[in-house]
């Protein structure tokens, strides 16, 4: 398969291009260039899709299929026009941020309504305009090659080695350091989660059976209880978790899902009860297969640097945070 990589230069869309040329496709990836590296074995394009001739060096190339993570519609359009009629399938990586309503758990894409598309000056896929912009992106694609010639892969919380977000990478350093832990909401909450590892390869499986239509690419749910045992578990830990309920933690500036102050895989009920609660059968019965927890973890600890010591670079909280919130809480009670 010749297979074109909009990306590839770092985490799911490297893992992409590594998977593909190892199993023996000619790949190549397009990128600016100015991050990661592309595997060995992989051309690299250097381009810049925000200008009009921007794909000039692929002139007169075709390709069998393409992998896209692009999330502003701008971008899907600048592809589209410069190879479109060259390219024989499109698999693109949207999100499950497209969904307007979060708050039922069990949905599918089949009856989850989406939110309104981009409009031209939500194009740079930005805090609230990036649910709107995948949906663009999405819309772009459906129109101009039909449905028969796209795969929509709505992704979740993409995880393991190179993730840079710290979401579940905080769960396994902070249960790897043990002690009292704080655990936010409640053991019968839900968490759901995808490895980038198995992800990667069914865009590639995908893209090679020319699989059309529109899933959620996410493994299945897990009440948030069976999470925490299942990392401690693989990493040899017994923490002790104090369940804290959201009031508390949103009444002390605790943020949910990930950036500063945040506590990872955590969101507001029930506004958001759906939202890692997403029925995936439909997806696992296209070829997705999940690897267990337990290797995930292991692999994800295995790649932190100085795991038990990590300083909290995008989401989570520091111990001695987690200390005054500790301890408040317990004063509280």
């Amino acid at each position: 398969m010749r297979l074109l990589v909009l990306g590839g230069t770092v985490f799911l869309g490297h893992e992409v291009a590594a998977q593909a040329v190892a199993a023996g496709h000619e790949v190549t990836c397009v990128a600016r260039g100015v991050s990661g590296r592309v595997p060995d074995g992989v051309r690299l394009v250097a381009a810049d899709r925000d200008t009009p001739d921007g794909l000039s060096a692929l002139s007169g190339e075709s390709f069998d299929a393409v992998i896209d993570v692009a999330r502003r519609p701008s971008h899907v359009r600048s592809v589209l026009d410069q190879l479109g009629d060259r390219i024989g399938h499109w698999v693109h990586v949207s999100s499950c941020s497209v969904y307007a309503d979060h708050s039922v758990p069990g949905r599918t894409p089949a009856d989850t309504p989406l939110l309104p598309a981009a409009t031209p000056e939500q194009d740079d896929a930005v805090g609230a305009n990036y649910g709107p912009a995948k949906v663009g992106c999405e819309r772009v694609l459906l129109e101009a090659l039909g449905p028969d010639r796209v795969f929509l892969c709505r992704a979740g919380l993409i995880v393991g080695p190179g993730d840079r977000y710290n979401r579940f990478d905080y769960w396994v350093s902070r249960l790897a350091r043990g002690g009292e832990v704080l655990a936010p909401g409640a053991p019968d909450e839900w968490a759901q989660w995808v490895d980038v590892r198995d992800l990667a390869a069914w865009l590639l499986h995908a893209a090679r059976h020319r699989l059309a239509g529109a899933y959620d690419g996410i493994g299945a749910p897990l009440p948030r209880g069976e999470f925490f045992a299942g990392v401690a578990a693989a990493l040899g830990t017994n923490p002790e978790l104090t369940w804290v309920d959201q009031d508390f933690l949103l009444d002390h500036g605790v943020n949910e899902w990930m950036g500063e102050r945040s506590l990872p895989m955590w969101v507001a009920l029930p506004e958001y009860d759906g939202f890692m609660c997403r029925d995936v059968s439909g997806s696992l019965a296209a070829g997705l297969v999940t690897r267990p927890l337990a290797d995930t973890v292991r692999d994800t600890y295995a790649w932190l640097p100085a795991a038990t010591d990590r300083a909290v670079p995008a989401s989570g909280i520091t111990p001695a945070d987690e200390a005054a919130l500790l301890a408040a809480f317990h004063a509280s009670r």
